[in-house]
């Protein structure tokens, strides 16, 4: 990507973050994949306007549920309140942000048993060390969707933990608020995705505090953040097909990688197949066309 003349604050796993001044951020989604908490060499097309067009989306879903930090997705608006011309690679990807204070929990909602829940859950019968009714399968709804927060690591692996533990960490009141408000957004959100046909499986959600008010940050309901089942495929105690992060993490599985550095390269099918399956994700949950989202080729 050109330069951005923007102090850098961060470069993550996929976004870059920028300090514009004025109390705002510059957030950029890279086209990198991160699995298994190491980023691939290889990019995949599109997967940054994916993660900021359907954030987007959900962000307009959920607006009247609770506030949020965006100030503006459209590159000229930004490039105007900026005084600058961001580079044409940047359209698509780019959302300007208030500063936001972040809370320091990630804020996950599970509807489905899936993924390390899942592996708890055959472990010992909890998820998040919280008990959980008995006899469920795989791909099985939970009775009512769970509010189950990890820490957020600046290096390493998050752990999950319970509802008392986060208490301990940012206090009670705090965390009946981000549990209500992170079951509000994931009801609202599954409920879309239902009407496309797709399960909202579980997500995971990032808060933070603008002027003492909390808000929606980061990507919201994004294949990243979330498993997304089609609804008519999935069948109980089996491994659901998805259009998310997790059928790539799967072939890493199946060739043996040690998730260790270096990752292992990525051949182009997989890489084009990963691709498709983003882009499918977005236009069949959102019923948009990704060619209509900034930063399309012409």
């Amino acid at each position: 990507m050109s330069e951005i003349s923007f102090p850098l604050i961060h470069s993550g796993k996929v976004r870059d973050l920028y300090d514009v001044g004025q109390g705002r951020i510059l957030m950029i989604a890279s086209d990198r994949l991160s699995a298994f908490d190491v980023v691939m060499a290889e990019p995949i097309a599109n997967k940054g306007r994916v993660l900021t067009a359907m954030t987007a989306f959900f962000l307009d879903e959920v607006s009247d549920v609770v506030a949020n930090s965006v100030i503006s997705f459209d590159p000229e608006q930004i490039d105007t309140l900026l005084a600058v011309t961001l580079p044409a690679e940047t359209h698509g990807r780019a959302m300007l942000v208030e500063r936001a204070e972040m809370v320091s929990l990630e804020c996950i909602v599970r509807g489905y048993l899936a993924g390390q829940a899942a592996s708890e859950y055959e472990r010992s019968g909890t998820i998040h060390d919280m008990a959980v009714v008995p006899g469920l399968r795989l791909a099985d709804r939970l009775p009512t969707p769970m509010f189950t927060p990890s820490t957020k690591a600046d290096e390493g692996h998050d752990v999950n933990i319970s509802v008392a533990a986060a208490r301990e960490l940012v206090g009670a009141d705090l965390v009946r608020e981000l549990e209500q408000v992170s079951l509000a957004v994931y009801e609202r959100a599954a409920a879309r995705a239902k009407s496309a046909g797709f399960i909202l499986a579980d997500t995971k959600f990032e808060f933070g505090h603008v002027n003492g008010q909390l808000v929606l940050c980061d990507e919201v309901c994004t294949p990243d953040s979330s498993r997304l089942w089609p609804e008519a495929q999935v069948v109980p105690g089996e491994t659901p097909p998805a259009y998310d992060k997790q059928p790539f993490r799967d072939w890493l599985e199946a060739i043996g990688w040690d998730k260790q550095p270096p990752p292992p390269p990525v051949p182009l099918e997989v890489a084009t197949t990963t691709s498709e399956r983003y882009v499918a994700a977005y236009e069949l949950v959102t019923g948009r066309l990704l060619s209509d989202w900034y930063g399309a080729k012409p």
